[in-house]
């Protein structure tokens, strides 16, 4: 058994990290903790928005619409990959990231504003 031998760099010590490492871990962290937050949200209350939105309609249609839409972000995320990648590599990351949290931040205060089938009948979104 003494003929192991261990891989060249295996047996040093990694290096702690730096203060702009653990910085970034953190802000990323936070964003995919508000992004899952914000899909969370919205499929818990997907029956709660089919009835604002969709009240003409039949209980389990109204849950297909409702549940279609929370499909759609999860469609355009890929699209979302793409544009928003390019612009962290042109315009920086840091930058890029707090736009889609502010993006993200807005459209949901924004589905909170929402007028429903009610109040405005078949215009409501």
């Amino acid at each position: 058994m003494s003929g192991l031998s261990v891989a060249p760099g295996v047996a040093e010590r990694a290096r702690p990290m730096t203060k702009e490492e653990r910085k970034v871990i953190l802000a990323s962290s936070a964003g995919t903790i508000f992004e899952w937050y914000d899909f969370y949200l919205y499929g818990s209350l997907a029956a709660t928005i089919g009835l604002q939105f969709f009240s003409s309609f039949p209980e389990a249609t109204r849950n297909v619409f409702a549940l279609l839409a929370f499909a759609a972000g999860f469609l355009v995320r890929p699209f979302g990959a793409l544009v928003f990648g390019r612009l962290g590599d042109v315009l920086g990351r840091k930058y890029t990231f707090l736009i889609t949290i502010l993006i993200m931040g807005l459209s949901t205060f924004v589905v909170g504003l929402l007028p429903s089938y009610n109040q405005i009948g078949w215009a409501a979104p």
